[in-house]
């Protein structure tokens, strides 16, 4: 598909778009909400040794009104569903969210039969953007997340991938 046929308009909007995404993929705000262990770690990234701040999203924010970005970070009991739900309602356009952790994936080791109070994943309550897997994940993978929902934004990555090996 050329350009050529495209009004200047649509393609000046389209270099803004690109602006406004670059702003948004930097200054990524959480919201303060963790659920169980994994919880620590999203803290440890806080902390001056990861050092969160270096991708502009040390800016915690107490109310979902302020956020972009929900971190589920831990299990979703059933009794916490409504209230996780709407804190993601209430969060402005446009949000992400970030699974982190295998008990916000898939429910985690407390997917049993017999434990009926367990969400099996935070996408049956709403759409995830990115999964962090692990039990809890270190809070370099928490950054990692960060960087691939920043490429998900932007559609560029900022520092290339390490591959291990």
């Amino acid at each position: 598909m050329g350009t050529e046929n495209v009004p200047s308009s649509i393609v000046q909007f389209a270099q803004l778009d690109k602006l406004l995404n670059l702003g948004r993929a930097n200054s990524l705000w959480p919201m303060t909400f963790g659920l169980a262990c994994c919880a620590i770690e999203m803290m440890c990234t806080g902390g001056s040794r990861f050092d969160i701040s270096r991708f502009g999203a040390e800016v915690f924010r107490p109310s979902p009104r302020q956020s972009d970005v929900m971190i589920v970070a831990g299990t979703i009991n059933k009794k916490l569903e409504m209230a996780v739900k709407t804190l993601y309602d209430q969060m402005p356009e446009p949000k992400w969210v970030i699974a982190m952790g295998n008990c916000a994936i898939s429910g985690g080791p407390f997917k049993v039969k017999e434990n009926y109070n367990v969400v099996e994943g935070a996408d049956k309550l709403f759409p995830v953007d990115v999964y962090i897997p692990g039990c809890p994940p270190r809070p370099e993978a928490l950054l990692e997340g960060i960087m691939t929902l920043e490429e998900k934004i932007t559609g560029k990555r900022r520092w290339p991938r390490v591959h291990a090996g």
